[in-house]
Parts: structure tokens; sequence; C-alpha cells
């Protein structure tokens, strides 16, 4: 189902230019001892850390879909967001929950080594690719966590898939029903701007400059860090664009959702307003809701010591759904 890929990927030409950028700002990667390999549960050796974890590639109906994996235990699959990509994970979260678990991450669609879905791009259509990852790495239900546009793909899945979930992590996310709050435009500018000092500050509150440094720091551990193309951005946000405005179907039956989920957020997110949070949790029956106070859309990173544990009390105590 899965086969290893050779060396050679190539990094994105402007993202390239971003972590350039980045390490002129002061951002400098720290210098790292290669990690020490661990024992997987099927017995095969496991990096130490996702940033020393290969690429590989996943043969599915729905193309090629690129990933890497850390840990053993009970599976949790990670859905980045929007102009993302498998990089954009601070490895010290991704670490953490790789302690208990089998942590796999994943390119979206036209990112990467993920094949690129036909136009027009759509989040039911990147839920799809998704659900066939899932099958490829035979990973039963597990855990889904979707940061920001992910949460979306995470949403359309547990709706169109719910078999293929048993938990569901919604991060700085919106709803699919047209209701929600629209992303402030200048905030959105920001998020699309060539200058890193820029997006990096829709990210995290300005208060918050160690921690923005730390995240920063972190993925640029990643060899060759790389994100979306502009091609695939733009074909995102359309995608996003229908999703928020209630033109999936998907997005509209999240009130029938049955699949145990945790909305999260910082209170000072500039990209997804709280109320979108707030009118998440009362769509999805039985829902908690939890808001970092102080913390912005990379909350989860800012804030991983204390949203680390909230994940894992999510979880349910014996869920191994193993290879």
């Amino acid at each position: 189902m899965a086969k290893r890929l050779k060396h050679g990927r190539t990094a994105v030409a402007a993202a390239a230019a971003v972590a350039v950028t980045m390490c002129l700002a002061g951002f400098a990667p720290a210098v790292r001892a290669p990690a020490d390999g661990a024992v997987g549960s099927a017995g095969a050796t496991q990096p130490g850390s996702i940033v020393s974890a290969p690429t590989l590639i996943a043969r599915t109906a729905d193309g090629d879909v690129g990933y890497r994996e850390v840990g053993s235990g009970s599976p949790i699959l990670l859905i980045t967001g929007y102009g993302a990509s498998m990089d954009s994970w601070a490895p010290s979260f991704v670490d953490a929950l790789a302690a208990r678990h089998r942590v796999v991450v994943f390119d979206n669609a036209g990112v990467g080594e993920t094949t690129a879905l036909p136009s027009p791009l759509s989040i039911p259509a990147m839920a799809q690719q998704t659900s066939e990852l899932i099958s490829a790495l035979r990973l039963g239900r597990p855990a889904v966590l979707g940061w920001s546009m992910g949460g979306q793909v995470a949403q359309a899945l547990a709706v169109r898939h719910p078999e293929q979930v048993s938990r569901l992590v919604l991060a700085a996310t919106q709803a699919g029903t047209g209701a929600s709050l629209p992303v402030p435009p200048a905030a959105a500018a920001a998020l699309n701007s060539p200058n890193p000092a820029v997006v990096l500050s829709v990210l995290f509150p300005a208060d918050q400059l160690a921690a923005e440094r730390t995240y920063a720091e972190g993925i640029l551990q990643y060899p060759d860090y790389y994100s979306a193309p502009a091609a695939t951005r733009a074909e995102q946000t359309l995608a996003v664009d229908q999703w928020m405005a209630g033109g999936d179907s998907a997005g509209r039956r999240i009130d029938r959702l049955r699949v145990p989920t945790l909305v999260a957020d910082g209170m000072e997110d500039a990209l997804d307003p709280v109320a979108n949070d707030q009118l998440l949790h009362r769509l999805i029956p039985g829902s908690k809701l939890v808001l970092s106070p102080d913390a912005g859309h990379a909350f989860l990173f800012q804030d991983s010591a204390q949203f680390v544990p909230t994940v894992e009390s999510w979880l349910p105590r014996n869920p191994w759904n193993g290879r």
C-alpha cells in the first residue's frame, strides 16, 4: 500500500525563499544531532522525531499521498491547513503526541508529493483523498485532528466517513453552514504575505514573540522546508470560500455528526473569530469547547504543554487500531 520515497524531494522555490528570509530575520534553526531510532509497534524502526522521519508515498484511489509517521500506539492523523505542508507542524507538538501514539502527518492535494485533484478543488474532495489514505495505511478508526482548513477537511471526513474516525479534534476552524464569520480581510492578506514575519504575526498574539520564535525555529529543523505552491493556494482559497458559504452538503450536515468532538482555539485568533468556535460547539452534539487565553491561530503550538494533555484526555482509554 505504501512505498518509501526516494531521496530527492525538491522544495517549492517560494517556500525556500521564506525559510531563507526567516533565517535572515534571526529565525536560525537550531543545530541538532540525529535522533535515535525507536522501535515501532510492528517491530520496525521508527524515527525518534518527526524531523527525521522520511517522506513516504501511499498509493490511493485518488492518487499518491505524501506522508510521514512517528511513534507507536493508537493512531492519530493530523490534517494541516491552508497553504501549509507537513513541515508546518511544530516538531515538539508532533513528538509530544508520538510519545503514546502512532502519529501520521501528510500533505493535502497538490502539495509536496501528493497528487493534485481535479479542479475545482473542494473540501469534500480533500476529505475523500484523506479517507483513501486512512484505508491505504490501514489506520482503522484513527483520532483525527484538523487545524484551520484541515479542520474543515476533518469535518467533511467525519460526516461522510464516520466509520473512519474515532475522535475528532477541530482546531481553529469554521463550520460549513454559511453562518461562520469570515476571515478578516487584513488577516487573510497577512497570511499570504511574502514576508514571514507578517505571516507569523497573524498566527501568534503580539505579546507572544517567544512562542513565535520557538515555532519558527522548530519548523526550520525540517530538511528543505516547503509549503503549498501558489496555484494550490488559489485552489484552496476557492474551496474554503465555498465551504464557509455553505456550498458543500457535508458542511451543512455537521449537526448530524455523532463522532465525539473537541473544538479548540486561541481566544486571540486573528484569523478565526472565537464566535466561530462557539458556533461549531453549538452545532455538534455533545462536543466540548476549549479556548486558550492570550493565544492565537497557532495556539496548539504556543500552548502545547496544556493542549497535548487535553487531546490525550479526550481520546478513548483503549482505542487501539494498530497495524
